[in-house]
């Protein structure tokens, strides 16, 4: 698992899309400031934390979640 915080939520999605080669085609996320805002329009925010650390091994079965805020916000 690539170290993704600090990413574009886009960009952190199409970078796992593209290491597994689609094997792991859907990743989630949530709002890291515990509004349980959606999501929709992934580019307008930045990863925070990935709930699977740098290094670890992924596979097709691993649960991937960013938490993410919007770009004009701090984590």
């Amino acid at each position: 698992m690539p170290d993704l915080v600090g990413a574009n939520l886009q960009d952190a999605q199409n970078a796992i899309q593209s290491l597994t080669d689609f094997a792991i085609p859907i990743t989630t996320s949530t709002d890291a400031t515990g509004a349980g805002r959606q999501q929709v329009l992934d580019r307008n925010w930045t990863v925070c934390a990935q709930n699977v650390s740098p290094g670890e091994t992924i596979t097709s079965g691993t649960a991937i979640d960013f938490a993410a805020v919007k770009l004009e916000e701090s984590c």
